[in-house]
């Protein structure tokens, strides 16, 4: 069973239609690679940590490191707000911490892979060790709402995530990360 991303497209004619992550890459909406947006510079395995605040600070140094424009004080702020909001933590143990970025030039991701699960105020209060982060532009809305909906069928693979779970080299989690396929391509794990 898939995540349920709801997505409002205004330039699609019914602002209020409900599209899963399926649908979207069905329909070949999904354009951006996660190579595009992912190196392995910003892959952390096997991190000990405690809370979401210490994740989220991880990622907010792995971030800007390639978006100079920014300090990781902003990012942080903005993955707190985001937070705030409502987690984002999918369920089994996936959160997709993201955010809109005043001043960010460019869409960027990070991965990172605790040792032990942790609280992240998950629907199905299951401890969280997969974490993918986002960060787009501020107006990047769609962009934003697309990748989303990719990371969302990503991780709702259930051999995929037990590959990245098994998997102890963090070169090779990123080959699985960014060779993935959806359940209509052919990928082995």
């Amino acid at each position: 069973m898939g995540y349920k991303i709801t997505c409002i497209y205004f330039s699609r004619g019914n602002p209020n239609k409900t599209y899963t992550s399926h649908h979207l890459s069905l329909v070949g909406i999904i354009a951006m690679q996660i190579a595009d947006i992912l190196s392995p510079e910003r892959i952390l395995c096997h991190v000990q940590v405690t809370s979401k605040k210490r994740v989220l600070e991880y990622f907010s140094r792995l971030l800007a490191t390639e978006e100079t424009t920014l300090t990781s004080h902003q990012i942080l702020e903005s993955l707190l707000a985001r937070e705030r909001l409502g987690s984002t933590a999918l369920g089994k143990g996936v959160a997709i911490p993201h955010a809109r970025v005043s001043q960010c030039q460019r869409t960027l991701a990070a991965f990172l892979q605790t040792d032990e699960g942790i609280d992240f105020d998950a629907m199905d209060r299951q401890p969280v060790d997969l974490l993918f982060a986002l960060m787009v532009p501020e107006d990047s809305t769609e962009e934003h709402l697309e990748i989303l909906a990719q990371l969302a069928e990503m991780f709702s693979d259930e051999k995929f995530k037990e590959a990245l779970r098994r998997t102890k080299d963090c070169h090779e989690k990123f080959d699985l990360l960014v060779h993935w396929q959806s359940a209509y391509g052919n990928a082995e794990y």
